[in-house]
């Protein structure tokens, strides 16, 4: 990208930041209720207490999401390129998921609490979960995609099968399995959310609900903007990791 068009991207992006702003500053003078404090002292708020508690509660749910989205990429990748370049072995394993993949996995919260406690496995397990198949199936339906003839004219020059996923198959699907990961990020927010608010008493979601129960909007207000922040981040990462790992993309 040229130096003019990143200029352009950085003056875009500060523009929908001032409008996001600007939109929150208005709705809330219209609505002048204590519960939607406006920009100035949610992040007043926010800045103080990342001196604070705020701190550790966005250490843990950072943590939680960034092991949950590692755990699922390393099961769910290699799983998916199988699947999708073995058909027999995907003809058994397509039912499997088809049945358990529409399944919302939040409602495993209370069993995952009893068999794993309440502390981070239950939180990570339960978002990989969630993770999981979506990674999986993203990735089975690219290398299932990938030009049969491709293929063939690799295995032509004395490939083995190993050097067909690991060459062909593997670089082939990495944008699409990207793009499922910055999808799968914000899932995984939303699910540490709901599985922080139960029986918890650490992470941004137990921040959140901790603030809102004792009607101290600014704070809830702060937590809001650290979980936006989580995700602004690794979003910005993926995103950066893409350019890095396929750079035809940029072209």
């Amino acid at each position: 990208m040229s130096n003019q068009g990143k200029k352009a991207k950085w003056k875009a992006t500060l523009l929908s930041v001032i409008g996001l702003l600007l939109f929150w500053q208005f709705m809330s003078w219209l609505l002048d209720i204590g519960a939607l404090p406006g920009p100035v002292p949610s992040f007043k708020a926010f800045f103080y207490e990342m001196l604070g508690p705020l701190k550790y509660h966005f250490y843990i749910s950072t943590y939680r999401v960034l092991v949950s989205l590692a755990v699922s990429l390393l099961l769910a990748v290699p799983l998916g390129l199988f699947l999708g370049r073995e058909e027999k072995s995907d003809r058994y394993f397509a039912p499997l998921i088809y049945i358990v993949y529409p399944i919302p996995k939040i409602v495993f919260l209370p069993v995952l609490m009893v068999l794993a406690g309440l502390q981070d496995l239950s939180k990570i397990t339960l978002i990989i979960l969630v993770v999981f198949f979506q990674i999986l199936v993203t990735t089975r339906d690219a290398a299932r995609g990938i030009n049969r003839e491709l293929i063939n004219s690799v295995l032509s020059l004395g490939a083995t099968r190993l050097d067909i996923y690991k060459h062909v198959i593997g670089p082939a699907v990495i944008p699409e399995v990207l793009t499922s990961l910055r999808i799968a990020s914000g899932t995984a927010i939303a699910v540490l959310f709901t599985s922080e608010t139960v029986a918890s008493q650490e992470g941004l979601g137990y921040y959140l609900l901790d603030a809102w129960s004792g009607m101290s909007y600014d704070h809830m207000f702060a937590g809001i903007i650290a979980m936006s922040l989580m995700g602004f981040v690794i979003y910005v990462g993926l995103d950066y990791l893409e350019k890095r790992v396929c750079p035809w993309k940029s072209l």
